[in-house]
Formats: structure tokens, sequence, C-alpha cells
């Protein structure tokens, strides 16, 4: 969504139903954003200023975000300044990004006072200003001194709005006057070509999808988006319909009958525009604004979050991966001990025969083959008793890497299934909660202690753990299913998992998981019924949809009572092992 200069000119009209507000509470609960609190007529209404350059916007929330503990500078001047008075009008310029909120009231001695809010909308150059009543800046969100920029934003200096290099849609009078401004600015040296007699049927704009651009480029406010959307979602075509439709917009901005539609371009992403409507409450523009970006920014954040833990996990993955190529080759080398014990052995038994002389190769009786005949390689630089106490040394370092690397082995195909399972947790989770649970889960673990360190140092990578408690019950949240009067119970993560089947679970209760396939926990609770073989079956679908076999059909799911899953000492997280079970194999596609 473009939140351009008509957007704006309608989100400011929508918050002059605030005039007379008082100003209670001010927060920012990071370095883009500034919450202010107003209460008006028993209300209380909550503004949201966002600077972000990607989501930058103005309008009324009902999403709050946490506040860190000791207020940012910028916050504390606000609040010296703004609290207690009232706003007296909120006003725009043009169709500039920029709206002005104007705040009067009283001061200690019951003066009157003003000040006035700036908040410029313009990408990465947001900003968020406050001023005296003589236009002194007092403080400002950033500050600007850049040589290279004429919009300098410092304190004690007079605030002057940014230079504007376009032309104003609203100084145009007729369609004739646009049409002029339009066609000079993109043909400067040919304003006067018999080619641009008739730009309303486009013989100076040819080219429908530079029109947008065309537009744009020449006049403040408009996105090229709105052009598109007017063009290829309206089927307005013909330029002074697309000029008679702007000033209609534009005019809905005062009259506040205007309302956000989904563009129905299948070639685009999603999008939203305005439109003319009738019978709009109050600040439902205000608020469609909310819900779309808090899904936005969240859906963003949490894609953020995911990659960020997912791409720890898979330089971890990298490793043990790494670390298990090594052991198997190491396994690869313990495959001919026993051929080092054997040439040992034979020379050992056969040393009176053999001449004590550095030789080369030697060759013996294999009294273990039927006296089969095999020649033995010797060092040359060792006579062969020598040869013999190194191949019984090789043989035993051998044996002995033979028993450690195994154990390795063993411990490294257990921590790469782990992490194979937090992959799934990842590519499975649907929110923030759930990734903070997952990242703590990690933090615990001492093979992440270093990588966990750096990612919280990173300013781009920090992850907020979750606020779980010692009462686990607080945040026990599953999947719930309710399958013909009976309960199934999914966990989303390890930590779920492990309480769902360890401590929530009763011991009569019964245990799905897909054999030998990463996956989720699943409990049906019994309360002393007996269920059928058909609610079984839709219980392991449930469970096969739950795991990285969800796609797959055929899928084998195990069953037991939860009296028989056991956690071994030291299991990771959602590890468990489990006795007295059936296997159901079903169709996992069944349950969508």
């Amino acid at each position: 969504m473009a939140f351009d200069g008509i957007v704006t000119k309608a989100i400011a009209s929508e918050l002059n139903l605030l005039s007379g507000a008082r100003i209670d509470k001010i927060f920012q609960p990071n370095n883009n954003n500034v919450i202010l609190g107003f209460y008006l007529n028993g209300s209380n209404y909550v503004l949201n200023i966002c600077t972000n350059s990607q989501n930058y916007r103005v309008h009324l929330t009902t999403h709050l975000r946490s506040n860190p503990k000791v207020a940012p500078n910028f916050c504390m001047v606000l609040r010296k300044h703004l609290i207690g008075l009232r706003i007296k009008n909120i006003i725009t310029s043009h169709l500039e990004r920029i709206i002005t909120i104007e705040f009067e009231g009283f001061d200690d001695i019951d003066d009157l006072i003003s000040k006035k809010l700036i908040i410029e909308l313009m990408g990465k150059h947001c900003n968020v200003i406050l001023l005296n009543d003589d236009g002194t800046i007092i403080d400002s969100l950033r500050h600007i001194r850049s040589e290279d920029s004429t919009h300098i934003v410092v304190p004690h200096i007079r605030y002057t709005y940014p230079e504007v290099k376009k032309l104003n849609f609203l100084d145009c009078n007729s369609f004739q006057d646009f049409e002029e401004k339009l066609t000079s600015s993109n043909n400067p040296d040919n304003t006067n070509n018999s080619n641009n007699s008739n730009p309303s049927n486009y013989s100076s704009f040819p080219n429908l999808e530079k029109l947008g651009s065309n537009i744009s480029n020449t006049f403040n406010g408009i996105s090229k988006g709105l052009i598109h959307f007017i063009i290829e979602d309206l089927n307005i075509t013909k330029l002074s319909d697309i000029y008679n439709y702007l000033e209609t917009l534009i005019s809905g901005t005062d009259s506040l009958n205007l309302k956000f539609v989904k563009s129905t371009n299948l070639n685009k992403k999603e999008d939203y525009f305005l439109v003319p409507s009738e019978n709009i409450e109050s600040f439902s523009l205000n608020f469609f604004l909310d819900d779309f970006y808090y899904e936005k920014e969240t859906s963003e954040e949490l894609k953020t979050s995911r990659n960020t833990i997912l791409k720890l996990i898979l330089s971890t993955l990298k490793k043990y991966k790494k670390r298990l190529e090594n052991i198997n080759s190491k396994l690869k080398e313990c495959d001919n001990m026993d051929i080092y014990k054997l040439y040992g052995e034979l020379i050992t038994a056969n040393l009176y025969r053999i001449p004590n002389k550095n030789l080369k190769e030697i060759e013996l009786e294999n009294y273990y083959d039927n006296n089969k005949m095999i020649i033995i390689p010797l060092d040359s630089k060792y006579l062969p008793s020598a040869n013999a106490k190194r191949f019984f040394k090789k043989y035993n370092k051998l044996k002995n890497a033979l028993e450690i690397v195994s154990a390795q082995k063993d411990e490294t195909i257990k921590e790469l299934d782990y992490l194979e399972s937090i992959v799934y947790e990842l590519e499975s989770a649907t929110s923030l909660e759930e990734l903070s649970v997952i990242f703590e889960e990690i933090s615990e673990n001492v093979i992440f202690k270093d990588k966990i360190k750096s990612t919280q140092k990173s300013k781009t990578g920090k992850i907020k753990k979750s606020n779980l408690t010692k009462n686990k019950n607080v945040n026990f949240n599953p999947l719930k299913f309710t399958i013909d009067g009976f309960t199934l119970l999914v966990g989303r993560n390890n930590k779920e998992n492990d309480y769902l089947t360890l401590k929530y679970a009763n011991k009569q209760d019964l245990w799905f998981h897909t054999k030998d396939i990463h996956g989720s926990h699943a409990i049906l609770l019994l309360n002393n019924i007996t269920p059928s073989q058909d609610i079984l079956a839709k219980c392991a679908e449930i469970t096969a949809y739950h795991s990285k076999a969800r796609l797959s059909s055929n899928v084998p799911v195990d069953v037991c009572e939860v009296r028989y899953v056991k956690k071994p000492n030291g299991a990771k997280p959602g590890m468990v092992i489990y006795t007295n079970y059936h296997t159901l194999y079903v169709n996992p596609l069944q349950h969508i």
C-alpha cells in the first residue's frame, strides 16, 4: 500500500475528529515509532506515528507495543512539552506527505501556549519534529545536519518545509490545465509538437504503463500504483476521466467519503487503494490501516525472526553433518583393523623362520584360512619383529578409536535428529510467540551458546525470548481438535510436546507420533471411554498432518498409552522412547 499524499490527506481529515482531545500519554517503543495517547469525551485514542522507511504512516491503533523501561530522550522531551495540551487542528500541506498537529493549552501560570508536531513521511527521510509557537525546533526524532541537504533539522533553528520539486495537483483549475502541465513536464522540448495535440487519447502517452510514472513524477502526492489501479482495476483509460477521478478522490478526503478496496489485478501483489464511498464509519480509514500494517509487520517480523533462527540452525546443522562425514571416514579406517592384528600374529608366530633383516614384504601361511599363503607388506625401515609391534599398535589404536568414534557417531546422529526437529518446528511456526519458545529452547542448548551471544549482539538479529514463567501452564497452548466428542491435543514445539506428554496427559491417555518422522506429539484424552477405530484413524491423520510427512501418503503413525512413553536422562526436548505400540497407516491430506 502506497501511503501517498492522498492517503495522508484522508487520514489527517479523519484525525481532525479528535480536535479538542487532551494528550495524556506519550511512548516511544523503538527508534521508528512514537505513540500518543489522547482522551476525548470519555474515550481513549492511541495515535501511532511510524517513521520506518518501508512502512511509514500515521493512524489510530489498537495494537499496542511493549515499551522500554527507560524512555528515550525525545520521548521525554515530548512528555515535557505536550502532556496536558489539547489538539487544536490537524492539517496537511497540499498533497505533501507532511502532517502538522497543532496543540494548545495553558502552562503552570495559566498563560496560553501552543506547540506544533510536524510529521514528515518521506521514506528514509521520515521524521517527527516538535516546534515552539514561533516555529523554532525544540527537538526532533532524527537530527539532520548534512551539508548536502537543504532541509536541516536541529534544535534551536527555525523549521522550514522540505523543498518541493513536483507540481501541485491542487493548483490545476481544469483538465486542460492538468493536461498542459503533464505534457510540458514530460516533453519539455516539444510542448507544441503536433503529436501532442490530443493527449487525452494518449497520442502523447502511447504506452499506458508509463502513464503512472509520468503522472507520479509530475504531480506531488499521487503514487504510480494508484494510476495503475485506476487504469487496470477500474478500467478508466481516458486521461480526462483519470483527472476527474483524481479530483473526486481528493475531494472525498475532505468529506471523508472514502474507503480502501483490494486490487483485483492478479498480476500484482495484494494491495489496497482508496475509492469514493458513502456511509463510512468514524476512523474507518485509520483502523483499516492499523489492521493492514499490523498484519504486514507481524508477517515481516515473523519471517525475519524465522530466518535468523534458521540461519543459526542450518550453520550448526552443516557443522554436524561435516562432523558425521569425518566420523564415517574414521570408522571406514577401522574396517581394516582386524587385518593388522592378523599380520602381527602371523609375524610373531613365524619369527623363528623369518630372516632378521629389513624386508619390504613377506609371504606366510595364514593358519586362520586353511594355511593359504598371504603376502604381508612390511616397512623396510624396521625389522620384522618391529613391524609386528607396529601392526599390534595400529590395531589397538583403531580398536580404541572404534569405541570412541562409535559413541561420537551416536551422539552426532542424536544432535542432527534434534536439529532437524527444530527446522521442522520453524517451518511450522505461525506466530512470534512460537518462535520465541523455539529460540528459548535452543538458547538453553550448549551447542548454540556462542552463536546465541553473537545473535543477541547483532542489531538486526535480536530475538525476544518468550515470557515463560515457572508456572508452565500459563503458556501451555497446544492445538485442540474435537473428534466425535473426544479431544485431541497437538504440541506446537518440543517444549510443549514434553509438557503435553510427560506432565499434562494421564497415563491411560493415548499418545500419537509419526514413526521415525519429525512431528508433533498428539494426545487423545480418553476420560475412561474407549475410542473407536475410526476415531483413532482420524487422530492419526491429524498427527501425520502435523509432521514433516504432511504432503505424503500412507504415513505410519505409532500409537500407545502414555504410560509407555519415557524420556531418557539427558535427552533433548521432544525426544522420547516408547514401547507397547501399534502402527496405523494413514493419509494426512484426508484431514484437510
